[in-house]
């Protein structure tokens, strides 16, 4: 297709425009997609992370739970038994209430006589 010559010429200008035009769109494509894979992996951090806590308070509910069974004293007085501990339960006429408030006391004991 020849071209008459007093028809204008096509400047450089639009086509730079429109080769402006395209990087900018591929540029803004490209950021998207970075943004929103990097939007998808602080989800899944964040999900991990959800996961370990739940986990934890898991383990915390079971630590408490293998406590109370170990501070049963039906559990120890049984253990005990099975053991053949020379300990027995003694009476409660020989348990002794202790005062937790300091004495005014300033006494000293000696191995000195």
């Amino acid at each position: 297709m020849n071209r008459r010559r007093n028809q204008p010429r096509t400047s450089g200008f639009p086509i730079f425009a429109l080769l402006i035009g395209a990087a900018i769109i591929a540029a803004g494509g490209i950021l998207h997609s970075f943004y929103k894979n990097s939007q998808i992996k602080i989800t899944r951090q964040i999900d991990a992370i959800e996961r370990h806590i739940e986990h934890d308070r898991l383990d915390i509910r079971t630590t408490e739970m293998r406590m109370d069974q170990l501070l049963n004293r039906f559990v120890i007085r049984k253990q005990l038994e099975d053991n053949r501990s020379t300990m027995r339960p003694i009476a409660l006429a020989f348990v002794e209430e202790i005062d937790p408030a300091p004495t005014n006391r300033r006494s000293v004991a000696s191995a000195a006589p």
